[in-house]
């Protein structure tokens, strides 16, 4: 592999790591829709691998096996692989665990639209909503009473 060819690999791998988590972040911060939020998630996390694999990733070099008493001149670093490997199996973890929460509040409020799923749940619990967020208010009287207690 030449070194043209090796430069052309960093720098795609390093765009498509960018561009994954990118795309991932935009997505988990425009969409009020669960699924697609999720998407996202799983799309960021794939760029964090692809970014980690690149940063281990060396032209021309073997695997870090020792057999006898070779000593290989160029090895590819193990580290980012092992921390890669440990990522996909806790990722599968967190989005399944995000599915079977999107599908319990799916089946509690009947929406997976944020927006809806705000407005519901402070209804549900009493609450006001300010920009989009419930927020707990004091009662009317207590306000009264403060401000009572405030004028001399």
């Amino acid at each position: 592999m030449t070194i043209e060819e090796t430069g052309w690999i960093y720098i795609l791998s390093y765009c498509g790591a960018i561009g994954l988590i990118l795309i991932g972040t935009v997505a988990m911060v425009i969409y009020h829709h669960l699924i697609r939020i999720i998407l996202g998630l799983i799309l960021l996390e794939a760029g964090v691998n692809l970014f980690l694999i690149t940063v281990g990733y060396r032209a021309n070099a073997v695997a870090p096996i020792l057999m006898g008493d070779q000593v290989p001149v160029a090895m590819v670093d193990p580290i980012p692989q092992a921390l890669v490997l440990t990522a996909i199996v806790i990722g599968v973890g967190v989005q399944a665990l995000a599915l079977a929460l999107v599908i319990k509040t799916y089946k509690a409020y009947g929406t997976l639209d944020t927006k809806e799923l705000a407005e519901k749940i402070a209804q549900e619990s009493g609450t006001h909503l300010i920009d989009g967020i419930p927020v707990s208010l004091p009662a009317p009287a207590l306000v009264r009473q403060i401000a009572e207690e405030k004028t001399p």
